[in-house]
């Protein structure tokens, strides 16, 4: 599993036929200590995440067609989690942590 902060949708009109009954996210992968690495992946969202709500992903098409149903299936990415906070140790035994800012469940779903 890799960490990745949400930076859009996708929204497409036509879609796979296995994406059509999900939401399509774009992730930005963050390192351990929350900087942007790599290029931004499209993910399929199945935890209603949103636009700047840091994600736990998988993005390995076995393990996201098996947490989908889907064999075969055309998959790659899937969103499966937030991220609440990270805890960190570095080779000396030093502690840092790092919370991401996000909405709380209790007030995304009111709106």
């Amino acid at each position: 599993m890799l960490i990745g902060r949400v930076i859009g949708n996708i929204v497409s009109t036509i879609k796979h036929s296995d994406h059509s009954k999900h939401k399509l996210m774009l992730v930005q992968p963050l390192t351990p200590e929350g900087r942007p690495y790599k290029k931004p992946i499209i993910a399929i969202d199945v935890v209603d995440a949103g636009p700047g709500e840091v994600v736990f992903f998988v993005d390995e098409g076995n393990a996201a067609r098996q947490l989908l149903g889907l064999e075969p299936g055309c998959v790659r990415a899937v969103i499966v989690g937030f991220v609440d906070e990270v805890q960190l140790v570095d080779e000396k035994g030093r502690q840092t942590s790092w919370t991401p800012n996000r909405i709380h469940l209790t007030e995304r779903s009111s709106g």
